[in-house]
């Protein structure tokens, strides 16, 4: 039944075409199809309607009567249905689930400050948020949006940028009062290293000044899966950190993390993307409203 009233729907618009279009080659080149798949669509409109819609000449189209009242009825069938698609594509208000997943610093420090303002921009939107630093599969976990940091390699997802914040090394009073504080990268050999446990984008800590960068790995005894853990092992003196800016300003402000190697500190801005599918160019209402949110109020 489905499939037969498509047929009848691109039949109505080959027809409109046609008359429009003033001849089969016109309205084909318009439909990007054969003038002799025009031409053999219409003449199956006829043969199941009954009757005969053109005259056709060599030079010219003319409607009969019965073509006549068969177009004015087709522009508005079609002009119905582009209606009907229209709301419930565009002008529909977003409802459903949007499920994100985003890393631990990001969802607590930028995301969870957002959430009452957007639930009362989009009530019939509800949020699934999930913490994780590592990489997703959005398929295969059902994930609508990622939020992670580049450089971006997977061409089958679109990216949105949100932001960039630069990497920081902290350590807390007490650990630089036991340990001593840096004053270049040599000098973090003979300091805890505190590390994720995963592979990252960028494996290790970047630091840089006057236009150059290194990558370090870090050698500490101690590994955690995710920003906001090592976070709190830098607080309670366990070791340095190079953690997202954005993730220790309330930190640096109190005074509960110092930071060092400032000079180094100068490595290129990580970036945070939304990644989600967008195929065919097809995004979910519910899911557009949520990145377009992001774009507009994330602060890094």
């Amino acid at each position: 039944m489905a499939g037969s009233e498509i047929n009848r729907f691109a039949e109505m618009e080959t027809f409109v075409a046609v008359v429009e279009c003033g001849g089969l080659s016109a309205a084909a080149r318009l439909r990007q199809v054969t003038p002799s798949s025009v031409s053999k669509l219409l003449a199956r409109l006829e043969a199941r309607l009954g009757v005969r819609l053109l005259n056709r000449s060599t030079r010219q189209l003319q409607l009969t009567a019965e073509g006549r009242g068969f177009y004015e009825n087709s522009v508005r069938l079609l002009a119905d249905l582009r209606e009907v698609e229209g709301e419930a594509s565009s002008a529909r208000a977003p409802v459903g689930r949007v499920r994100v997943n985003t890393s631990a610093s990001f969802g607590l420090h930028v995301l969870a400050p957002l959430v009452a303002e957007f639930l009362q921009l989009y009530p019939q939107v509800s949020l699934d948020l999930v913490h994780s630093d590592a990489l997703v599969d959005l398929l295969g976990e059902q994930t609508d949006v990622a939020i992670r940091t580049g450089p971006l390699a997977d061409s089958q997802l679109i990216a949105r940028k949100l932001g960039e914040t630069r990497g920081v090394v902290v350590g807390s009073p007490a650990y630089l009062a036991r340990c001593g504080v840096p004053q270049t990268p040599e000098d973090l050999a003979a300091h805890h290293l505190l590390g994720f446990d995963y592979a990252r984008a960028v494996p290790g800590w970047r630091l840089g000044a006057a236009g150059e960068s290194q990558l370090l790995q870090p050698n500490g005894r101690v590994q955690a899966s995710d920003g906001e853990a090592l976070r709190h092992l830098a607080l309670h003196g366990a070791g340095l950190a190079q953690l997202a800016a954005f993730t220790i300003a309330d930190d640096l402000d109190s005074g509960r993390l110092v930071p060092v190697l400032e000079a180094f500190n100068q490595a290129p801005l990580e970036s945070f993307y939304a990644l989600y599918v967008g195929q065919g160019g097809h995004v979910p209402s519910r899911v557009r409203v949520f990145i377009d949110f992001l774009a507009q109020r994330v602060r890094l």
